[in-house]
């Protein structure tokens, strides 16, 4: 009997967490560890935490965040950020990020942050960047140590709530060589469009410097057309509201819009970060959310983690919850994975050869396992 490892589905937990994956959309002060953020509460004297033991601190967060509202979901990072307003702070996060994220699988990861929420013991920006990249860096050498492989790049968060977008996009530029891959903007949709920091934008294309934008998640299609056709967006943060653009018939036939028909066809890659979305209110359920149809209809779209301590997940954790709710095998799982690396803020040919001597021969080795152990050879 032959059996096709790549299509099974749900593919099994073990396997999942095997498989290389590629994360383009974490937040940094969104993955603390829960014991993290006490010690450091501790070790720094922030008070105000909502819990004083690791397993009711984690809970709390999940809650919190799942509010419908993104505005609420945000309100949850006032202590993540509390405890991370130190360059020994920053470089353990961001040193435990790194392991963290390699036990998972993670092959690769470009994880952001907004420099300009550290500031509130002195630290200047130039610091606070250095400290972080220095973590990043300890982490890597400390995971491979421990037999897993990882590359982080950093992303350059500006808030859109605020006016130092400019400042921040030359920071992403002075650090291009040091580990800082792009920048992005964040923070509420509504009332703070992506066009408030064309100046940030219009110097990034400037200097040939990659740039993500959130749009599309609670904000509708408009924010999503400034972040393209206004802003020239290389990403989109989530993006998941393209799918108001697109039209399913009763019959199953799908219209794109304008809109939808450009993304696709531009293969601009969206950012989904399934989890997240349902907390806040960006879609119903893991079964309703739109990667199902947008991966039909071929978009760029790739999986994300958005927040793995707000969320509760992982990178294996997401791909499990969909490969449960669509039905994907291993070949699916691949088909993301390769979307991200090839979106992924790095020169070509390292992007190339991660895809040709890393994720493919990695998944190929697990869909033969997963054959083999299907047809009890294993």
């Amino acid at each position: 009997m032959v059996v096709d490892g790549g299509t099974y589905s749900p593919v099994p937990t073990d396997l999942i967490v095997r498989a290389p994956k590629v994360l383009l959309h974490d937040h940094l002060d969104g993955g603390l560890r829960p014991q993290t953020v006490l010690d450091l509460a501790d070790e720094f004297g922030y008070a105000g935490l909502p819990a004083q033991d690791a397993g009711t601190l984690a809970k709390w967060f999940a809650d919190a965040a799942y509010s419908g509202s993104l505005e609420r979901y945000l309100e949850t990072f006032k202590h993540t950020v509390g405890v991370t307003q130190t360059e020994e702070a920053l470089r353990r996060v961001a040193r435990e990020c790194a392991v963290d994220l390699a036990a998972d699988g993670v092959v690769y990861a470009e994880i952001r942050y907004a420099p300009e929420l550290h500031v509130e013991q002195g630290l200047n920006l130039n610091q606070i960047v250095e400290a972080v990249l220095a973590g990043f860096s300890e982490g890597q050498r400390q995971a491979e140590s421990q037999g897993h492989r990882i590359r982080v790049g950093v992303l350059l968060t500006a808030m859109r709530t605020a006016t130092h977008s400019r400042q921040i996009a030359e920071l992403a530029v002075q650090y291009r060589d040091l580990g800082v891959v792009g920048f992005d903007i964040a923070g509420a949709e509504a009332g703070f469009p992506p066009t408030r920091h064309l100046d940030a934008f219009e110097y990034l294309r400037r200097e040939n410097a990659h740039f993500t934008i959130h749009a599309g998640e609670a904000f509708g299609l408009p924010s999503i057309w400034e972040a393209i056709q206004w802003c020239g967006a290389d990403r989109l943060g989530h993006g998941v509201r393209i799918v108001d653009d697109i039209t399913v018939e009763p019959d199953g036939s799908v219209t794109l819009g304008r809109l939808a028909a450009y993304v696709r066809d531009r293969r601009i890659p969206l950012e989904m970060c399934p989890s997240s979305n349902i907390q806040t209110g960006a879609a119903a359920s893991i079964e309703q959310h739109p990667i199902g149809l947008l991966r039909r209809l071929g978009f760029r779209v790739t999986v994300n983690t958005d927040n793995r301590l707000m969320s509760g997940t992982s990178m294996s954790r997401e791909m499990e919850l969909l490969s449960q709710a669509f039905g994907y095998g291993l070949n699916d799982l691949q088909w993301f994975t390769l979307n991200a690396m090839k979106s992924a803020f790095l020169p070509f040919d390292e992007r190339l050869t991660m895809i040709n001597e890393q994720i493919k021969p990695q998944y190929s080795a697990l869909k033969a396992v997963l054959a083999d152990r299907l047809t009890g050879r294993e």
